[in-house]
């Protein structure tokens, strides 16, 4: 951790704000405080936050007491909790010197070619300026359910984008356990691949009860971020500074990849999968060559996708060798099985190609 020099530092909502879901003055101040004197005193450093709590901050001010479950009052809630948020923060680090800037993206804007250049472009550019670029989940302007554990997914995403040398995902937990450290579980110093994480028991739900995922989402972040060729690190907000003099605490996880597009990190680690096509041995066999997957290869389809749904796609013996982009709905992709390009055009016109789903938004399973 003391050799990385740009790192992306993720703090949840639980460490944010307070029981009667508030905002906790004293834990913004202290996470502020650590990566405020972290830049101060590494000027070469760059840092970019992530940070949870739009929607728990937004809470109180409007009298809720609890996280609403319905999408237009968690906009509103995030709506005003984001201003919350970014005044704290603007005004901490004023303190320090420190420049800090708000950018509001979703998993979806790091997922779009041109929109995913843009958010790279901006960041880079803020870095370059020595700002600290704040981030947040876009909750405001949502267009569907706002997940538990979106905030993790972006800082993995972020780190990646940013190629950054470190991400430390920060929370109510000092580390990954075995079990519950209640029930006699043991701290887990490191993690270097899927056969250290066997057998164990990872909680889901964050004990604030204003939280986002939990320790299952900071763990598939951290693997995400792994498995592209950036460690990360999973420990507590009291453990930050800790953590940044590279002291042995949290989780440490190993970096067991080399980086790739983001899209195959998102389809491959942290798509929502919406539906599955069943292939023939040819076009499994084509998909392990790279290739587009034809409608002549596909043999069977559920769910309930559209065009352009992430999708699992399965062999003859029902195993999942791939995930990709589908090219259309789940009902034209049914019409289509096991006909060539000639046919599905007589029968449902010229545009459409029998392509189910490209090559590039292909990615096959280890």
């Amino acid at each position: 951790m003391p050799k990385a020099r740009r790192i992306v530092v993720k703090v949840g909502s639980s460490s944010l704000t307070s029981i009667e879901n508030s905002l906790d003055e004293l834990a913004i101040a202290t996470i502020s405080d650590v990566l405020a004197k972290k830049k101060r005193e590494h000027p070469s450093i760059e840092l970019v936050f992530v940070s949870s709590g739009a929607i728990a901050a937004g809470l109180a001010p409007l009298g809720l007491s609890r996280r609403p479950k319905d999408l237009a009052t968690q906009q509103a809630a995030a709506s005003v909790g984001q201003s919350l948020l970014m005044s704290r923060y603007t005004d901490i680090f004023s303190r320090y010197g420190v420049t800090v800037s708000q950018v509001l993206l979703t998993a979806e804007d790091l997922m779009a070619r041109d929109r995913y250049q843009n958010a790279h472009r901006q960041l880079e550019r803020l870095l370059d300026l020595g700002v600290m670029p704040i981030i947040n989940e876009n909750d405001a302007v949502a267009t569907r359910e706002i997940r538990f554990g979106d905030n993790d997914r972006i800082a993995a995403l972020v780190a990646h984008t940013v190629k950054a040398d470190a991400l430390v995902l920060l929370s109510d937990v000092d580390a990954l356990y075995t079990r519950h450290p209640n029930d006699g579980g043991e701290r887990v110093n490191s993690v270097r691949g899927e056969e250290d994480l066997a057998g164990m028991a990872i909680g889901s739900v964050g004990s604030a009860g204003v939280g986002s995922g939990g320790m299952v989402t900071k763990v598939k972040a951290a693997q995400v971020a792994a498995s592209s060729g950036i460690p990360a690190l999973v420990t507590s907000a009291p453990n930050a500074r800790a953590a940044f003099a590279g002291e042995d605490v949290g989780t440490w996880f190993y970096s067991t990849g080399d980086r790739s597009t983001v899209q195959s990190l998102w389809l491959q680690h942290l798509a929502d999968i919406e539906g599955t096509i069943a292939v023939d041995a040819g076009a499994a066999a084509a998909l392990r060559r790279r290739r587009s997957l034809l409608a002549a290869g596909v043999t069977g389809v559920e769910g309930n996708f559209e065009g352009g749904g992430a999708i699992a796609i399965t062999d003859e013996q029902g195993t999942v060798i791939a995930h990709a982009l589908s090219s259309y709905s789940a009902g034209e992709t049914a019409q289509m099985i096991g006909r060539h390009t000639t046919q599905i055009q007589l029968a449902m016109g010229e545009t459409y190609d029998g392509i189910v789903a490209h090559a590039d938004n292909i990615v096959v399973l280890p």
